[in-house]
């Protein structure tokens, strides 16, 4: 099985859990430092403890994303031989980070963040188990603390008992009565934000692509949420400032066109004045931004004419849309017949065609009703009346 969940989930207690309710042995390797000499390594091991014991072997791998595909391949033989049981921890998703032939053989289960409640009862019970918890040391904790510590925790359980144990330790340095009062705590927990968040993990992605939905949605609020989560863990707010100008273009477009210039400004604007500074210009242009009108019409019309250059492949330039810039382009026609635009009533040539002759006009860009494109909509259907008058014209 893979077990997939962010750090301090329970993936390696788990994993021991289920060893000591099989009553299998418990073998574990760190994919950080381990390589194919140790996975064969432990398969001997396993081996031999079966044919001592009649035992099964668990054999547990974190972070099992960091072993490269070699390496993961390496486990399938003994996978299918049954010679170990193999249970994978993983903070990464597993569709993109291990091969679809370790994935065939092994069920995903996906972890949630512990939730606070969680946190504070462990809490709770580091505190009692004066065998193995830290009250050994005459530590007293108001419940008001362990609040504290449960929120800085952040659902990461291994985090809680880090914190809980340096308290424990300072408290029991200074002498006195063990009561840890609220300025240690504080002291503990001002190594900066403790926020889940991992750059180019799959955290990052979730949480830029709930910043894009949330703007695209017209939530502002929501928009504003997600681009402080993202600010406070740690992204690069020049990537944020990169993805709104991609937002400006991809969600608005011409509905609002001053939306593209000001997602330029406010990377233009971080990229001057740093943090915090600039990140006011990002959170105003992302209220804008989600404030605008929204259109994806010249996205999906540049997705169409991509689509068609890349089937139609490298079809001449008509003739009379190609610059007679020399005597021998002259005397081979190009420009012939092309109508000067601004020679034309409105500065529009009707029926003309600009396409290659090799295949019919095409439309791609369809302005929607909102914003500026409804204007944009507006000219174009006049424009195209002009068109269809001039065909008819031909025609008769």
């Amino acid at each position: 099985m893979i077990l997939w969940g962010p750090p301090g989930s329970g993936k390696t207690t788990l994993a021991r859990l289920i060893a000591g309710r099989c009553r299998a042995q418990f073998l574990a390797l760190s994919a950080v430092l381990a390589g194919v000499k140790n996975i064969r390594s432990a398969v001997d091991n396993a081996r031999a403890y079966r044919e001592r014991t009649g035992a099964d072997t668990i054999l547990f791998v974190d972070e099992v994303h960091r072993f490269n595909k070699a390496q993961q391949d390496a486990f399938l033989p003994h996978v299918e031989k049954g010679d170990v049981v193999f249970i994978g921890a993983t903070t990464e998703n597993p569709s993109f980070e291990l091969t679809s032939a370790l994935l065939s053989r092994a069920r995903v289960y996906v972890l949630r963040p512990l939730e606070s409640t969680d946190i504070r009862t462990v809490i709770d019970r580091a505190l009692e188990d004066r065998e193995r918890g830290v009250a050994a040391a005459g530590v007293i904790l108001s419940a008001e603390l362990r609040d504290l510590l449960t929120t800085a925790a952040d659902g990461d359980v291994r985090r809680a008992l880090n914190l809980l144990e340096i308290v424990a330790e300072l408290a029991e340095g200074a002498g006195g009565s063990g009561e840890v009062t609220r300025d240690l705590v504080l002291r503990v927990l001002e190594g900066g934000s403790c926020r889940r968040f991992d750059k180019g993990g799959d955290l990052f992605y979730e949480q830029i692509s709930a910043l894009h939905k949330s703007v695209r949605g017209s939530a502002p609020d929501a928009s504003l949420y997600w681009l402080a989560r993202m600010l406070d863990g740690g992204c690069d707010p020049l990537y944020v400032a990169r993805r709104l100008v991609r937002i400006a273009s991809e969600d608005i477009g011409n509905a609002d066109p001053r939306a593209l210039q000001i997602a330029l400004n406010a990377w233009d604007a971080q990229a001057r004045l740093g943090s915090p500074e600039g990140e006011l210009a990002l959170a105003q242009a992302v209220v804008y931004l989600a404030c605008a009108p929204k259109s994806n019409a010249v996205y999906l019309a540049f997705q169409s004419a991509l689509q068609d250059a890349k089937v139609s492949g490298s079809l001449p330039v008509p003739l009379h849309l190609r610059n007679a810039a020399t005597r021998l382009t002259r005397d081979l026609d190009y420009g012939a017949g092309y109508r000067y635009a601004h020679d034309e009533p409105e500065a529009y040539a009707a029926g003309e065609n600009y396409f290659p002759a090799e295949i019919d006009a095409r439309r791609y860009y369809f302005p929607t009703d909102r914003g500026l494109e409804i204007r944009i909509g507006e000219k174009l259907g006049r424009l195209r009346a002009r068109d269809a008058a001039a065909a008819s014209k031909r025609e008769r």
